[in-house]
């Protein structure tokens, strides 16, 4: 039990969150855990609450994390096992190795996707720091063991975050090398028929990965990778959709989740729990700008650009998409006798935004009047600090009851997903050279559209039908999962009444 301290008998429904939360944690050791529900509660929706099936697959894997984990004895023959070179699994205990990279809402999309899968596949899941970002950020999710990767001599694989398309150890490298082989009948198989079996495999799912890694999505590879002990998922995206779309993991994700499209709504309530450094920085902006206000209004801002230089056509779009769908009041001469009981939160890398913003809606004309918390000028990979603040900024966001978000941007996914709000969704065009900068750019119309659901989009799915053997329409393949209105080429998971 952390810091010695024994676990609540106090704690209500709301606090965890319907059960999706267990109650063996201490209050002081990580008080985001059981305090986030108090900052939602204007949102609380009962008909999102967590399947008793969903719950129960929770404690079982909290299980298995204890009794598989780092500083166990299946751990440690699990570690010899590796270490040998031998592909034959030492105990039942199976594990996944979760290497995230990019920017923090990339890697919390992908430690969701990677937790996901592993509850799936009944396997250990274990996060790879890099700087120790992880525990960081992050409370421990799972009570009386780590979900982190054990750094230095302990662990024999080093150098994780440099796996990528031309590691040999990959599915779609040994794949193409004929060491896993693929019958008539469509089944995958070891070519030598499992005696030399590697002792984990490398899945090379980010953004660049070719035909042949995309095959994990298919039903013959997932059987294959099932007696894997080991497996590595390198990833930067949101996988979940793509998880959906493969038929022996739909009936389960379908008990799971009877509300499909509020799956990251209760994976990263369950998984992520900032520390209470973070969790202070919140709580305490918060209470001074946020708290006492009819309504608090999001907008998150995020221009995809090499140089950081304000773009008017940008602040236009924002201002367009709040008055037209009426999120904020048009300014008129009366606004500072009937000033409207909001409050505006704004979100960006650049502060030229937010002065605008002010500008427009401040000096009375809104009762909360217009914050920042920080404007970091770029954003920094690697930085710490930087992802400390990027993490208090997305839970400030999440207790926002509308929400407006720049398309394109995982930081938005994380923020939308964790309150639950279906937000308005700006469209965006990441800007990678200086003739995309143009002033002279016009405003999308319409400025923004209202997202169909909650969940983040993939942005990298395979589009091979693995049944058909050929490619598909990937946003057709199911109602429930339906072609990103941000990415037009992603897919995400849908409200099938939407």
């Amino acid at each position: 039990m952390p810091c010695g301290d024994a676990p609540p008998s106090d704690l209500t429904a709301d606090q965890l969150l319907d059960g999706l939360l267990t109650a063996e944690f201490s209050k002081r050791s990580c008080r985001s855990r059981y305090e986030f529900a108090s900052y939602h509660e204007k949102k609380k929706n009962t008909s999102h609450k967590p399947s008793p099936y969903l719950l129960g697959k929770l404690r079982r894997h909290e299980a298995l994390q204890k009794r598989c984990g780092p500083g166990t004895a299946p751990y440690r023959a699990a570690v010899w096992q590796l270490k040998s070179g031998k592909g034959a699994a030492a105990t039942d205990c199976r594990y996944l190795v979760s290497i995230s990279y990019r920017g923090l809402g990339n890697r919390m999309l992908a430690t969701a996707s990677a937790f996901l899968y592993a509850v799936l596949t009944d396997r250990v899941l274990l996060v790879h720091q890099y700087k120790h970002d992880v525990s960081a950020l992050f409370c421990e999710p799972f009570p009386g063991t780590t979900w982190l990767l054990p750094s230095g001599w302990s662990f024999p694989l080093g150098h994780l975050r440099d796996y990528g398309i031309g590691s040999k150890e990959s599915l779609g490298n040994m794949l193409k090398a004929n060491v896993i082989s693929v019958g008539g009948d469509g089944n995958a198989s070891w070519s030598d028929g499992g005696d030399h079996r590697p002792p984990f495999v490398y899945l090379h799912l980010e953004g660049g990965y070719d035909f042949h890694d995309k095959l994990f999505y298919c039903d013959e590879h997932q059987r294959l990778l099932h007696g894997a002990p080991w497996l590595l998922m390198k990833t930067d995206s949101y996988l979940v959709p793509g998880l959906f779309l493969v038929p022996s993991f739909q009936d389960e994700l379908g008990k799971m989740f009877p509300e499909k499209d509020m799956a990251f709504y209760h994976l990263g309530r369950y998984l992520f729990h900032p520390v209470n450094d973070v969790w202070r920085a919140v709580t305490s902006y918060y209470r001074t700008n946020l708290a006492g206000v009819g309504q608090r209004v999001g907008i998150q801002i995020r221009v995809f650009q090499k140089k950081p230089t304000p773009l008017q056509y940008i602040l236009d779009q924002v201002l367009s998409c709040v008055r037209r769908e009426k999120l904020l009041p048009e300014i008129t001469s009366s606004s500072m006798i009937n000033a409207s009981d909001q409050v505006i939160l704004v979100t960006s890398l650049s502060a030229w935004y937010y002065e605008r913003i002010r500008e427009e809606y401040g000096g009375g004309r809104i009762t909360g009047g217009v914050h920042q918390p920080s404007h970091e000028g770029r954003q920094k990979w690697g930085d710490t600090s930087h992802d400390r603040r990027a993490l208090s900024e997305m839970y400030l966001l999440s207790t926002c009851d509308m929400l407006v978000t720049t398309g394109f941007s995982t930081f938005g996914y994380v923020a939308q997903g964790l309150g639950g709000i279906r937000p308005w969704i700006m469209p965006s065009t990441p800007i990678w050279s200086e003739s995309d900068m143009a002033e002279t750019k016009e405003v999308p119309e319409p400025p923004c559209v209202r997202a169909m659901s909650v969940e983040p989009c993939f942005h990298s799915p395979s589009y091979y039908d693995c049944t058909a053997r050929r490619d598909v329409d990937v946003g057709k393949v199911v109602p429930y999962v339906r072609h990103c209105e941000d990415v037009s080429w992603g897919i995400k998971i849908a409200n099938q009444s939407s």
